[in-house]
Protein backbone atom coordinates (compact mmCIF):
# COMPACT_ATOMS: atom_id res chain seq x y z
CA UNK A 1 0.00 0.00 0.00
CA UNK A 2 2.80 2.48 1.01
CA UNK A 3 4.81 1.89 -2.06
CA UNK A 4 1.50 2.16 -4.48
CA UNK A 5 0.65 5.56 -2.26
CA UNK A 6 4.29 7.18 -3.47
CA UNK A 7 4.07 5.58 -6.65
CA UNK A 8 0.82 7.34 -7.28
CA UNK A 9 2.14 10.80 -5.52
CA UNK A 10 5.00 10.51 -8.30
CA UNK A 11 3.05 9.79 -11.07
CA UNK A 12 0.73 13.10 -10.34
CA UNK A 13 4.07 15.38 -10.53
CA UNK A 14 4.00 15.36 -14.44
CA UNK A 15 0.41 15.54 -14.51
CA UNK A 16 0.10 18.57 -12.67
CA UNK A 17 2.86 19.97 -14.49
CA UNK A 18 1.00 19.61 -17.70
CA UNK A 19 -1.91 20.95 -16.12
CA UNK A 20 0.38 23.96 -15.18
CA UNK A 21 1.99 24.35 -18.89
CA UNK A 22 -1.40 24.37 -20.59
CA UNK A 23 -2.67 26.64 -18.35
CA UNK A 24 -0.11 29.30 -18.30
CA UNK A 25 0.34 29.14 -22.52
CA UNK A 26 -3.58 29.14 -22.63
CA UNK A 27 -3.68 32.64 -20.73
CA UNK A 28 -0.27 33.47 -22.11
CA UNK A 29 -1.22 33.59 -25.73
CA UNK A 30 -4.85 32.99 -26.26
CA UNK A 31 -6.07 35.26 -23.65
CA UNK A 32 -6.36 39.06 -23.49
CA UNK A 33 -3.59 41.11 -22.32
CA UNK A 34 -3.44 41.49 -19.12
CA UNK A 35 -2.06 45.18 -19.16
CA UNK A 36 -5.01 46.54 -21.49
CA UNK A 37 -7.55 44.90 -18.89
CA UNK A 38 -5.87 46.54 -16.35
CA UNK A 39 -5.08 50.13 -17.68
CA UNK A 40 -8.42 50.22 -18.97
CA UNK A 41 -9.58 51.91 -22.83
CA UNK A 42 -8.06 54.99 -21.59
CA UNK A 43 -4.54 54.13 -20.71
CA UNK A 44 -2.09 55.47 -22.45
CA UNK A 45 1.01 53.02 -24.56
CA UNK A 46 3.15 54.48 -21.73
CA UNK A 47 0.70 53.31 -19.07
CA UNK A 48 0.07 49.94 -20.58
CA UNK A 49 3.77 49.57 -20.95
CA UNK A 50 4.51 50.48 -17.19
CA UNK A 51 1.74 48.07 -16.18
CA UNK A 52 3.61 45.30 -18.44
CA UNK A 53 6.54 45.80 -16.27
CA UNK A 54 4.70 45.77 -13.09
CA UNK A 55 3.31 42.55 -13.86
CA UNK A 56 6.86 41.31 -14.85
CA UNK A 57 5.35 40.47 -18.82
CA UNK A 58 8.04 41.93 -20.22
CA UNK A 59 10.43 39.15 -19.21
CA UNK A 60 11.46 36.09 -20.92
CA UNK A 61 8.50 33.39 -21.07
CA UNK A 62 10.99 31.20 -19.38
CA UNK A 63 11.17 33.33 -16.38
CA UNK A 64 7.53 34.29 -16.37
CA UNK A 65 7.04 30.28 -16.46
CA UNK A 66 9.42 30.42 -12.77
CA UNK A 67 7.69 33.10 -11.69
CA UNK A 68 4.22 31.22 -11.87
CA UNK A 69 5.27 27.93 -10.79
CA UNK A 70 6.91 29.97 -7.76
CA UNK A 71 3.76 30.79 -6.78
CA UNK A 72 1.95 27.80 -6.73
CA UNK A 73 4.45 26.04 -4.81
CA UNK A 74 4.13 29.21 -2.17
CA UNK A 75 0.48 29.36 -2.89
CA UNK A 76 0.93 33.00 -3.59
CA UNK A 77 -0.75 34.29 -6.42
CA UNK A 78 -0.53 37.79 -6.10
CA UNK A 79 -3.35 39.95 -5.67
CA UNK A 80 -6.95 39.93 -7.54
CA UNK A 81 -6.84 42.49 -10.14
CA UNK A 82 -10.35 43.25 -9.87
CA UNK A 83 -10.42 43.82 -6.00
CA UNK A 84 -7.04 43.90 -4.96
CA UNK A 85 -7.24 41.34 -2.78
CA UNK A 86 -5.00 38.65 -1.65
CA UNK A 87 -6.09 35.49 -3.95
CA UNK A 88 -4.77 32.87 -0.90
CA UNK A 89 -6.96 34.95 1.45
CA UNK A 90 -9.64 35.07 -0.86
CA UNK A 91 -9.64 31.28 -0.99
CA UNK A 92 -9.00 30.89 2.51
CA UNK A 93 -12.41 33.08 3.30
CA UNK A 94 -14.59 32.09 0.40
CA UNK A 95 -13.92 28.27 0.77
CA UNK A 96 -15.97 27.70 3.93
CA UNK A 97 -18.43 28.81 2.56
CA UNK A 98 -18.25 26.59 -0.66
CA UNK A 99 -17.99 23.73 1.39
CA UNK A 100 -21.00 24.32 3.55
CA UNK A 101 -22.90 23.28 0.38
CA UNK A 102 -20.79 21.26 -1.09
CA UNK A 103 -19.66 18.54 1.56
CA UNK A 104 -23.46 17.96 2.72
CA UNK A 105 -24.65 17.64 -0.98
CA UNK A 106 -22.25 15.62 -1.72
CA UNK A 107 -23.24 13.19 1.25
CA UNK A 108 -26.75 13.31 1.39
CA UNK A 109 -26.40 12.54 -2.72
CA UNK A 110 -24.80 9.34 -2.24
CA UNK A 111 -26.57 8.19 1.35
CA UNK A 112 -30.00 8.98 -0.44
CA UNK A 113 -29.57 7.12 -4.41
CA UNK A 114 -28.09 4.40 -2.97
CA UNK A 115 -30.86 2.87 -0.49
CA UNK A 116 -33.77 4.52 -3.07
CA UNK A 117 -32.32 2.78 -6.52
CA UNK A 118 -31.28 -0.71 -4.42
CA UNK A 119 -34.82 -1.10 -3.59
CA UNK A 120 -35.69 -0.30 -6.60
CA UNK A 121 -33.96 -2.55 -8.40
CA UNK A 122 -34.90 -5.17 -6.07
CA UNK A 123 -38.61 -4.82 -7.25
CA UNK A 124 -37.40 -4.66 -11.70
CA UNK A 125 -40.04 -4.65 -13.85
CA UNK A 126 -42.85 -3.40 -11.46
CA UNK A 127 -45.02 -0.61 -11.39
CA UNK A 128 -42.68 0.67 -8.78
CA UNK A 129 -40.19 0.68 -10.85
CA UNK A 130 -41.15 2.12 -14.02
CA UNK A 131 -42.97 4.90 -11.82
CA UNK A 132 -39.78 5.75 -10.52
CA UNK A 133 -37.48 5.38 -13.73
CA UNK A 134 -40.46 7.60 -15.65
CA UNK A 135 -40.09 10.27 -12.58
CA UNK A 136 -36.08 10.12 -13.19
CA UNK A 137 -36.15 10.92 -16.52
CA UNK A 138 -38.82 13.61 -16.53
CA UNK A 139 -36.69 15.26 -13.25
CA UNK A 140 -33.58 14.86 -15.43
CA UNK A 141 -34.98 16.93 -18.45
CA UNK A 142 -35.91 19.57 -15.91
CA UNK A 143 -33.22 22.58 -15.56
CA UNK A 144 -31.60 23.54 -12.76
CA UNK A 145 -32.63 27.16 -12.57
CA UNK A 146 -36.40 25.75 -12.70
CA UNK A 147 -35.65 23.81 -9.53
CA UNK A 148 -33.88 27.18 -8.01
CA UNK A 149 -37.00 29.19 -8.85
CA UNK A 150 -40.00 27.00 -7.72
CA UNK A 151 -37.69 26.41 -3.99
CA UNK A 152 -37.43 29.63 -3.74
CA UNK A 153 -41.12 30.25 -4.69
CA UNK A 154 -42.64 27.59 -2.43
CA UNK A 155 -40.04 27.27 0.56
CA UNK A 156 -39.08 30.68 0.86
CA UNK A 157 -41.52 33.12 -0.24
CA UNK A 158 -45.05 30.90 0.47
CA UNK A 159 -44.25 28.81 3.49
CA UNK A 160 -41.38 30.63 4.31
CA UNK A 161 -39.48 27.79 5.98
CA UNK A 162 -35.97 29.16 4.49
CA UNK A 163 -34.32 32.20 3.50
CA UNK A 164 -34.78 33.53 -0.15
CA UNK A 165 -30.92 34.51 0.15
CA UNK A 166 -28.51 35.67 2.64
CA UNK A 167 -25.12 34.43 4.65
CA UNK A 168 -23.50 35.88 7.57
CA UNK A 169 -20.21 34.95 9.34
CA UNK A 170 -21.61 32.44 11.95
CA UNK A 171 -21.20 29.02 10.31
CA UNK A 172 -23.48 27.02 12.43
CA UNK A 173 -26.08 29.75 11.01
CA UNK A 174 -25.43 29.69 8.02
CA UNK A 175 -25.28 25.57 7.88
CA UNK A 176 -29.09 25.45 9.75
CA UNK A 177 -30.86 28.57 7.82
CA UNK A 178 -29.03 29.29 4.78
CA UNK A 179 -27.42 26.69 3.17
CA UNK A 180 -30.61 24.14 3.80
CA UNK A 181 -32.50 25.65 0.86
CA UNK A 182 -29.76 25.59 -1.87
CA UNK A 183 -28.93 21.96 -0.47
CA UNK A 184 -32.32 20.94 -0.82
CA UNK A 185 -32.18 21.99 -4.70
CA UNK A 186 -29.20 20.53 -5.29
CA UNK A 187 -30.17 16.77 -4.07
CA UNK A 188 -33.77 16.93 -5.48
CA UNK A 189 -31.45 17.93 -9.28
CA UNK A 190 -28.97 14.95 -8.84
CA UNK A 191 -31.03 12.66 -7.43
CA UNK A 192 -32.86 11.43 -10.42
CA UNK A 193 -29.78 10.34 -12.08
CA UNK A 194 -27.57 8.70 -9.49
CA UNK A 195 -31.00 7.12 -8.96
CA UNK A 196 -30.84 5.55 -12.20
CA UNK A 197 -27.06 5.56 -12.56
CA UNK A 198 -26.88 3.01 -8.88
CA UNK A 199 -30.13 1.20 -10.16
CA UNK A 200 -28.27 -0.19 -13.05
CA UNK A 201 -25.16 -0.68 -10.97
CA UNK A 202 -27.36 -2.66 -8.58
CA UNK A 203 -29.14 -4.49 -11.39
CA UNK A 204 -26.02 -5.93 -13.20
CA UNK A 205 -24.93 -7.46 -9.98
CA UNK A 206 -28.17 -8.93 -9.22
CA UNK A 207 -27.79 -11.04 -12.66
CA UNK A 208 -24.29 -12.87 -11.36
CA UNK A 209 -24.13 -16.37 -9.96
CA UNK A 210 -22.70 -15.70 -7.12
CA UNK A 211 -26.17 -14.09 -6.18
CA UNK A 212 -28.24 -17.19 -7.46
CA UNK A 213 -25.50 -19.15 -5.28
CA UNK A 214 -26.23 -16.92 -2.00
CA UNK A 215 -30.28 -17.30 -2.26
CA UNK A 216 -29.62 -21.20 -3.08
CA UNK A 217 -27.47 -21.23 0.25
CA UNK A 218 -30.51 -19.97 2.09
CA UNK A 219 -28.95 -16.59 3.02
CA UNK A 220 -31.83 -14.19 3.71
CA UNK A 221 -32.79 -11.19 0.77
CA UNK A 222 -31.55 -8.71 3.19
CA UNK A 223 -27.79 -10.34 4.15
CA UNK A 224 -27.78 -11.25 0.02
CA UNK A 225 -28.42 -7.64 -0.77
CA UNK A 226 -26.17 -5.80 1.86
CA UNK A 227 -23.19 -8.34 2.18
CA UNK A 228 -22.56 -9.40 -1.13
CA UNK A 229 -24.38 -7.00 -4.13
CA UNK A 230 -23.86 -3.59 -2.39
CA UNK A 231 -20.54 -4.39 -1.75
CA UNK A 232 -19.54 -5.57 -5.21
CA UNK A 233 -21.56 -2.20 -6.38
CA UNK A 234 -19.40 0.28 -4.37
CA UNK A 235 -16.88 0.16 -6.74
CA UNK A 236 -18.27 1.56 -9.17
CA UNK A 237 -20.23 3.58 -6.95
CA UNK A 238 -17.07 4.95 -6.19
CA UNK A 239 -16.01 6.13 -9.36
CA UNK A 240 -19.16 7.41 -10.36
CA UNK A 241 -18.74 9.68 -7.15
CA UNK A 242 -14.88 10.62 -8.26
CA UNK A 243 -16.25 11.74 -11.29
CA UNK A 244 -19.45 13.29 -9.64
CA UNK A 245 -17.38 15.53 -7.67
CA UNK A 246 -16.56 18.12 -10.28
CA UNK A 247 -20.01 18.65 -11.37
CA UNK A 248 -21.13 18.90 -7.82
CA UNK A 249 -18.52 21.79 -7.62
CA UNK A 250 -19.93 23.31 -11.08
CA UNK A 251 -23.42 23.34 -9.52
CA UNK A 252 -22.75 24.61 -6.36
CA UNK A 253 -21.04 27.92 -8.71
CA UNK A 254 -24.73 28.07 -9.54
CA UNK A 255 -26.26 27.88 -6.49
CA UNK A 256 -23.82 30.33 -4.86
CA UNK A 257 -25.02 32.77 -7.17
CA UNK A 258 -28.92 32.36 -6.94
CA UNK A 259 -28.72 32.07 -3.33
CA UNK A 260 -26.47 34.81 -3.09
CA UNK A 261 -23.60 32.55 -1.39
CA UNK A 262 -19.98 34.49 -0.90
CA UNK A 263 -18.78 31.23 -2.15
CA UNK A 264 -15.22 30.46 -4.46
CA UNK A 265 -18.27 29.68 -7.28
CA UNK A 266 -19.43 33.57 -7.28
CA UNK A 267 -16.07 34.94 -6.83
CA UNK A 268 -14.90 32.25 -10.12
CA UNK A 269 -17.76 33.62 -12.10
CA UNK A 270 -17.16 37.54 -11.11
CA UNK A 271 -13.18 36.87 -12.14
CA UNK A 272 -14.34 35.71 -15.31
CA UNK A 273 -16.82 38.59 -16.08
CA UNK A 274 -14.01 40.74 -14.91
CA UNK A 275 -10.70 39.55 -16.13
CA UNK A 276 -9.12 38.50 -13.18
CA UNK A 277 -6.03 35.66 -14.13
CA UNK A 278 -5.03 35.42 -11.09
CA UNK A 279 -7.73 34.22 -9.93
CA UNK A 280 -9.10 32.00 -12.36
CA UNK A 281 -5.28 30.61 -13.03
CA UNK A 282 -5.57 29.36 -8.79
CA UNK A 283 -8.55 28.05 -9.19
CA UNK A 284 -7.71 25.93 -12.43
CA UNK A 285 -4.58 25.02 -10.82
CA UNK A 286 -6.11 23.74 -7.58
CA UNK A 287 -9.45 22.06 -8.98
CA UNK A 288 -7.10 20.37 -11.15
CA UNK A 289 -5.07 19.44 -7.85
CA UNK A 290 -8.10 18.13 -5.77
CA UNK A 291 -9.12 15.93 -8.55
CA UNK A 292 -6.29 14.10 -9.09
CA UNK A 293 -6.39 13.83 -5.09
CA UNK A 294 -9.88 12.65 -4.91
CA UNK A 295 -9.03 9.97 -7.77
CA UNK A 296 -5.93 8.85 -5.53
CA UNK A 297 -8.21 8.44 -2.57
CA UNK A 298 -11.17 6.83 -4.70
CA UNK A 299 -8.62 3.93 -5.67
CA UNK A 300 -7.38 3.34 -2.22
CA UNK A 301 -10.99 3.01 -1.05
CA UNK A 302 -10.95 0.14 -3.43
CA UNK A 303 -8.95 -1.94 -1.64
CA UNK A 304 -10.71 -1.07 1.77
CA UNK A 305 -14.38 -2.18 0.11
CA UNK A 306 -13.06 -4.84 -1.78
CA UNK A 307 -9.92 -6.50 -0.63
CA UNK A 308 -9.47 -8.55 -3.64
CA UNK A 309 -8.66 -5.40 -5.28
CA UNK A 310 -4.71 -5.72 -6.22
CA UNK A 311 -3.45 -1.80 -6.24
CA UNK A 312 -0.71 -1.80 -8.86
Amino acid sequence: MAAYLIRRLWQMIPTLLGVVLLVFFLFKYFGSDPAIILGGLNASPEQIESIREQLGLNKPVWEQLWIFIQNIVTFEWGKSWATNESVANLFATRLPATLTVTVPILILEVLLAIPFAMAVATVRGSLTDRTVMVCSTIAVSISLLVYVILAQYFFAFRLGWFPVQGWTSNHWTNLTTYAPLPILVAVAVSMAPQIRLYRSFFLDEIGHDYVRTARAKGMTERTVLLKHVLRNAMIPILTNVAVLLPGVLVGSFLLEVFFSIPGLGRELLLAVNRGDYPVIQAFAIYLAALTMTVNLVVDLLYKLVDPRVVLK
